[in-house]
């Protein structure tokens, strides 16, 4: 058998054992399956170490280090947040108009795993699918499913420990873009979760089922003059949030606009934390190892190190570099660098005043960005303010982009799922949680007499 058929075949086989354990996990009391989901959650921390480290073997993406972050992340600030919510049975109750709401799970979730961030992704997928009273199928990128099987594996074995219905939670052992396709069209899927490239969400939305996906972030990040006082804070947290798993998040900042007061300072600070701004030559260079082409990242080069990349560029860069910055002008894709960079590549734009900073950076997040997320360092309430208007489903304030993004550093839903919005063709632009994986019920009395209709709209 082939590898598209062997893919189908074992989709058809999930959705269906999936299904199945879905009706059995029906009706399952809300506080057994919270105490399933925490069993879950404390799972990964044993066992993380090993599952990062195999995540980068296999990817060839990011490190170990920030990996490990981002699962315990989803392990830890995710589960604490389900905790703390309802998502079955009465979720609410309005006496004066006799209104009651219950949540119900949809069924069987389809997750599509990012080759990005394939076991954190996971982990926060899983947690939130069941915590919803879903069955869920994980379908990861093929450069990635090795660790994706074994950390799925580590759930679904603490699941059923703790009397989850065997088949609740699994994972495709044969991945293609065929077998892929067939999970999300097969008649037992109920909504589909998509997490990855242009190219899987656009077939996520085609697969005819209700869709939860998200777009490319072009990120923009204005420093605006009135933190002259705070630049050092601000390029810490910049490069920290930029070199984070080596650029792998598309919530990091991807052109950094500062105004011209505190461009030659600020360059010194991000130099002084370990960013290498390149010459013209090296830029181009970069460029043409990080795309293809017109809307083309090179897959081999996404969340590689500088070294790697600037090796690959054919330029030499101190030991301690942490960040790759490519001074420019112009935005568009006649200088690829202003696009999305999964990797620790930065761009850097100098702006007249406020005006012009703002207006860089609306056009860098409509520049293959539309509707992701927004950064702006300011102490000036009415900068922020106009900054906001940028069309994004998050403006981020004073606080680095991928922290605060995904919830850790800003009181947002903590998730690894951001919606992008209609500006970009998404259905949400939330931090995607477990409330959007139940439909509500409403259960309303009458609440005035239903003949009083006649009386004032009748003749």
């Amino acid at each position: 058998m082939d590898a598209d058929l062997k893919s189908i075949a074992a989709a058809r086989r999930c959705a269906e054992t999936a299904f199945e354990a879905y009706r059995q996990f029906l009706g399952t009391d809300p506080s057994k399956i919270d105490a399933i989901v925490d069993a879950m959650a404390n799972a990964i921390e044993p066992e993380v170490n090993r599952i990062v480290e195999l995540a980068v073997a296999e990817t060839g993406y990011g490190n170990a280090k920030d990996k490990r972050i981002k699962d315990m992340f989803n392990a830890v600030s995710v589960a604490d947040y389900l905790r703390d919510v309802t998502t079955l049975g009465m979720l609410w109750k309005d006496d004066a108009t006799k209104v009651a709401a219950f949540g119900e799970p949809m069924g069987l979730v389809a997750a599509l795993i990012p080759v990005t961030n394939p076991t954190s992704t996971i982990i926060y997928k899983v947690l939130s699918a069941v915590k919803a009273g879903n069955a869920i199928v994980c379908a990861p990128h093929p450069r990635a499913l090795r660790c994706g099987l074994e950390v799925t594996r580590l759930l679904a074995g603490v699941a059923e420990q703790m009397g989850a219905p065997k088949g609740l939670i699994q994972c495709l052992e044969h991945v293609t873009i065929q077998g892929t396709d067939e999970l999300m069209r097969h008649r037992r899927t109920s909504v589909v979760m998509a997490t990855g490239g242009p190219a899987m969400v656009k077939a996520a939305y085609s697969s005819g089922k209700p869709t939860l996906a998200v777009g490319a972030g072009n990120v923009p990040c204005y420093v605006n003059k009135s933190k002259a006082n705070d630049l050092t804070e601000v390029a810490e947290q910049i490069i920290v949030s930029k070199s984070f798993d080596y650029g792998t998040a598309c919530v990091s900042e991807q052109s950094l606009i500062v105004d011209k007061e505190l461009a030659r300072e600020l360059r010194n600070e991000l130099k002084l934390r370990g960013a290498y701004f390149c010459t013209p030559a090296e830029s181009d260079r970069l460029a043409k190892v990080i795309f293809l082409g017109k809307q083309r990242m090179n897959p081999n080069r996404v969340g590689q190190s500088p070294n790697v990349l600037a090796e690959l560029a054919e330029f030499s860069i101190p030991p301690k570099t942490r960040i790759l910055v490519s001074e420019e002008e112009e935005i568009g894709w006649h200088r690829p660098l202003s696009a999305e960079k999964l990797n620790p590549v930065l761009a850097f734009y100098v702006a007249n005043d406020e005006e012009h900073g703002i207006e860089l950076s609306n056009q860098i997040a409509r520049f293959e960005g539309w509707g992701h997320s927004s950064v702006v360092h300011s102490n000036d309430p009415e900068v922020i303010a106009k900054f906001s208007r940028i069309p994004t489903g998050r403006v981020l304030v004073n606080t680095p982009a991928i922290l605060g993004g995904m919830g850790y550093s800003t009181d947002l839903e903590p998730s690894f799922m951001l919606g992008t919005g209609t500006w970009s063709g998404s259905i949400t632009s939330d931090n995607v949680t477990a409330l959007h994986l139940i439909n509500i019920k409403r259960v309303a009395y009458e609440s005035r007499p239903w003949r009083d209709i006649y009386d004032e709209y009748g003749e």
